[in-house]
Parts: C-alpha cells; structure tokens; sequence
C-alpha cells in the first residue's frame, strides 16, 4: 500500500477515538534555575494561544489538541506534531510563541481533509513552510 491508495478515514477510527491529533510540546522554550523550569515556558503559552483560538475552530472534537511533556525538539522550539490514524506524522518547529495559532490550526485542517496524507508545502503558513522537521510514516504504510 502506498500513501497515494489510503482511503478517506472518518473523524473516529473505529474505537471511537479521535483519528487525528494535535500536539503541542509544553516543555519548548522553558527557562531553566538550579535543574528546575521555572515560570511558563513558551510552549505552555503556545498550547494556550492555540486552545483559545480552537474554540470556534469547526474541527475542535474531531482534532483533539494534546499537551505533550516533550518531543525532544529542544534545539528547534516551539513544536508542535499532526498524528492521524494510517497518515504520515508531520513535526513542526521553531514556531514563535506567540501569533500562530491560527496558522497551527489551518495547518492542521488542511492535514485532516487530505486522505493522501500529503500536506503541500505550498498549501501551509508561514511559519509551518518552512518549520517542518520531519515527516514520519505511518505504521499501516508500506
């Protein structure tokens, strides 16, 4: 099978459970005293941006947004991943902190409408064009 073959999938997979993800790296950008984070780091006020925005997002219960302790992206904060169920994964970083989440989350309609699980270059915002790190085969792919 290859990624050009996958069929559409539904918004649950057949457990029930959301088939795609939102993840949001809350350790990026933290600012360290003594082996300790101290104050809210820069992926924690990426996470809240993004969940303020997916409020009115029309895919908010399809596309769940989950905080993830670390992706180990550090050199490349902010990150953030699009998982879906027999989809590539695609990981994004050096996002800024603040003022794109509304980017993140167009980003990441786009990523849920295509069944190829090819997301353009040309179809993502700045600044997720140019902030992909990898983009990971699904398990179900050949």
């Amino acid at each position: 099978m290859t990624a050009a073959n996958i069929s559409p999938i539904s918004p649950t997979s057949e457990t029930g459970v959301a088939s795609h993800s939102l993840f949001v790296c809350k350790t990026c950008a933290s600012a360290w005293q003594d082996g300790k984070r101290v104050g809210e780091s820069g992926g924690q006020k990426l996470l809240k941006e993004i969940q303020q925005v997916a409020q009115h997002w029309d895919l908010r219960d399809e596309f769940p947004i989950k905080e993830v302790e670390c992706m180990s992206a550090c050199n490349c904060s902010c990150v953030v991943a699009f998982p879906g169920e027999v989809k590539l994964t695609y990981l994004f970083g050096d996002l800024p902190v603040e003022g794109c989440a509304e980017a993140v989350l167009e980003c990441a309609s786009k990523y849920y409408s295509q069944p190829d699980s090819v997301l353009p270059w040309s179809e993502r915002l700045e600044p997720l064009e140019k902030g992909i790190l990898a983009r990971i085969p699904s398990l179900s792919l050949n």
